[in-house]
């Protein structure tokens, strides 16, 4: 049942023993791959764990699973030896207790040979880059050269480097590195980029192999910071917003499955792809119908349009070079998240293979949504209408320079949406103020912010009414003016089914959607059951067709793919990116065919933003939002919201009574709506504080 006394403040969930086989790992299990691994001389003093997954059991057995039985996990590690540069691939099979565990299999990895591919960085790595790069004499001559000094104030920012075929970068672990100085001790040192200069480090080697000068501009003269001292007085204006929820919250949680309404979930949490939500399925009746199996969003790629050798490499993969799930936040209450708050915690393998926890990674809440519908009746007296609400599942992952906000929104009406939400500081170089760039745009005086994107990709394993699937693109259609159109008012729509795995691009002038549904579920109306995914349709990757980011980024291509479903597929990108080649991931995937018509099938799909800066992202960028929505179609017979209580009436959350009489507010100030959690980094808060 849901928690009545949780009426404001926080909750925390601290899950330390796995109840499901979709749990996330505990750090009872992490600690246990390590001994496993290592009762079988698999780590030596210098292997660490640039990745641990745990591997989702096949769908079969999650059907015939009941509580009580035997997990059966077994988790994913990916070894890489810091000396040899060595990767290797661990599988470990967890059994009932640690004397059970065993070592599945152990596999080498050609990361020396085509198409290469390297794990994710370390952070341990970071920081040895730091002290390569400070240490190297062609680096402080650079410095010298430009009139700069106090190098122990610089911000040596270590980068994947991308993946260019060149003869001292392929089949080695590398990054590239710029650096930045601030001029004085605690000033933003994003303000202040080091033109022309990078290097090219050998992390394995522990050296720089290459040094590029490309050209010295001085440091911008600005004031880049955003504290309180630089900004000056906070305004006044602005009044309190109170989030109460007297009667608790209408969710409840036990373990990590989630009860909302209709919603039912497993909430879960992977070092790569961060948020994972589970089983979502849509109580009806007696019936528990299936929606997604699994959604995740486990890529994304922020490629930059800059030709300049100090930028023209720069194509971050954050999930596949550095993981989401790892950089996510410990949110704050009143900062992250406001109202009555649901915490759950992130428990991860560390660079040794140790498990460290970040408390809080997701927050979940209900947000007040507006109208959810609304009718006047002709009398012009009688108004019916009902507020909408949805539930926010969300995390935030912190990745260098930029601030990544993940949210989930479950609907009353059945509905699901996925919002991307962008902020933090945008990555600048520098140049002489005024100067005209075509790749760039100065948002401060000599400081310049070069054309980039965003694009992330959505994984969508949907089981609608079953794995039975099948995909639609339906389009508007014009009719010409003549004997079917004889007045040239008529429209209609086409569908077109998509019979085999590949992609299609959106088309917003078409109003172009994909329908998923089930191939033999009907509803009241003798229709298939479906869900419609509603695309924003913006531009795909720009990059030129013959590019090094377009072979590794393919998925970014098109607005969609459809592959047939198989357990190991889980990254657009592939499981490596970092310096591999291309053609690995949905390419990769739709190449090997599957029933995508009436089959168990994932649909994979891109969308995000494209970055011509502004001077109103300097110095901290506003969030900039992007997503997609997923809506039922026919996969309900009538409005599954009827039975909403009117406002104001108990169950609803407070607000204006409508029913049978013209609206008229309770003597409170009521708002439209109020977004529960936006984003900055902040300390952990103190539970059971009212938000004012």
């Amino acid at each position: 049942m849901p928690d009545a006394t949780h009426t404001h403040g926080a909750r925390d969930s601290h899950l330390i023993e796995a109840a499901h086989p979709l749990d996330a790992l505990t750090p009872g299990e992490i600690a246990r791959v390590r001994a496993a691994l290592e009762a079988a001389g698999a780590l030596r003093d210098d292997t660490r764990f640039p990745m641990q997954l745990l591997l989702d059991a096949p769908k079969a057995a999650l059907a015939s699973w009941t509580p009580g039985a035997p997990l059966g996990r077994r988790v994913l590690s990916t070894l890489l030896d810091t000396g040899s540069g060595l990767v290797r691939e661990a599988v470990v099979a967890l059994g009932a207790d640690a004397a059970e565990d065993r070592v599945e299999a152990i596999d080498a990895l050609p990361t020396g040979e085509a198409p290469y591919g390297q794990p994710q960085y370390l952070f341990e790595e970071y920081e040895l880059v730091d002290e390569i790069v400070k240490a190297d004499a062609g680096w402080r001559a650079a410095m010298a050269a430009r009139g700069l000094d106090h190098m122990d104030r610089a911000l040596v920012v270590p980068l994947a480097p991308g993946q260019f075929g060149e003869a001292d970068e392929v089949g080695r672990r590398m990054m590239r590195s710029l650096t930045f100085l601030p001029p004085h001790e605690g000033d933003n040192p994003w303000s202040f980029p080091v033109e022309g200069l990078v290097l090219l480090v050998d992390v394995t080697g522990r050296k720089v192999e290459k040094l590029v000068d490309e050209r010295q501009v001085p440091l911008p003269d600005i004031d880049g910071n955003y504290d309180d001292a630089s900004v000056g007085a906070r305004r006044t204006s602005l009044k309190p917003i109170e989030i109460t929820m007297p009667e608790g919250p209408s969710f409840s949680v036990d373990g990590s499955h989630v009860t909302w309404e209709q919603w039912r979930f497993r909430v879960g949490f992977s070092m790569r792809e961060g948020l994972v939500l589970h089983q979502l399925g849509w109580q009806d009746g007696e019936e528990l119908r299936s929606v997604i199996h699994r959604a995740s969003v486990p890529e994304m790629v922020v490629p930059y349009g800059d030709t300049s050798e100090t930028r023209r490499w720069i194509s971050y993969f954050d999930a596949g070079e550095y993981h989401l799930g790892k950089n996510a936040n410990s949110l704050a209450l009143g900062c992250d998240c406001l109202g009555a708050i649901h915490y759950f915690d992130a428990h991860l393998a560390g660079d040794t293979g140790e498990a460290f926890t970040i408390p809080r990674a997701i927050c979940m809440h209900e947000e007040d949504y507006g109208i959810l519908w609304k009718h006047r009746e002709l009398d012009g007296e009688t108004t019916h209408g009902r507020r909408s609400r949805r539930l926010v599942i969300s995390y935030f992952a912190t990745v260098g320079n930029y601030d990544y906000g993940f949210f989930w929104y479950l609907y009353l009406d059945g509905s699901i949406q996925f919002e991307a939400k962008a902020t933090g500081i945008v990555f600048c170089g520098a140049d002489h103020p005024g100067t005209e760039q075509r790749h760039a745009t100065e948002i401060a005086s000599g400081l310049f912010a070069p054309v980039h994107q965003h694009i992330f990709c959505a994984r969508l394993d949907m089981d609608v009414d079953g794995t039975d699937n099948y995909v639609d693109q339906v389009d508007l259609v014009r009719i010409p003016m003549g004997p079917e159109n004889p007045w040239g008012n008529a429209f209609g729509h086409r569908r077109d089914r998509v019979t085999e795995a590949g992609s299609r691009l959106g088309d917003g002038a078409l109003g172009r959607t994909w329908h998923i549904g089930s191939a033999t579920r009907r509803n009241g109306l003798g229709k298939p059951t479906e869900y419609q995914l509603i695309p924003e349709a913006r531009a795909t990757l720009m990059a030129d067709p013959a590019s090094s980011v377009h072979a590794r980024g393919t998925f970014a291509t098109q607005h969609l793919w459809v592959t047939a479903q198989r357990d190991d597929e889980t990254f657009p990108a592939g499981r490596y990116p970092n310096q591999h080649a291309g053609g690995d991931g949905v390419p990769a995937y739709v190449a090997a065919g599957g029933e995508v018509d009436g089959g168990d099938l994932v649909v994979w799909h891109a969308f995000g933003l494209t970055h011509i800066p502004r001077p109103e992202d300097w110095p901290i960028m506003p969030v900039d939002y992007s997503g997609f929505w997923l809506k039922p179609v026919g996969f309900l017979d009538r409005n599954p919201a009827l039975d909403v209580p009117e406002a104001g009436r108990s169950g609803d959350g407070g607000g204006c009574g409508c029913e049978g009489g013209s609206c008229g507010c309770g003597g409170h100030a009521h708002g439209e709506a109020a977004d529960g959690h936006d984003g900055h980094h902040g300390a952990d808060g103190e539970d059971h504080v009212a938000i004012r």
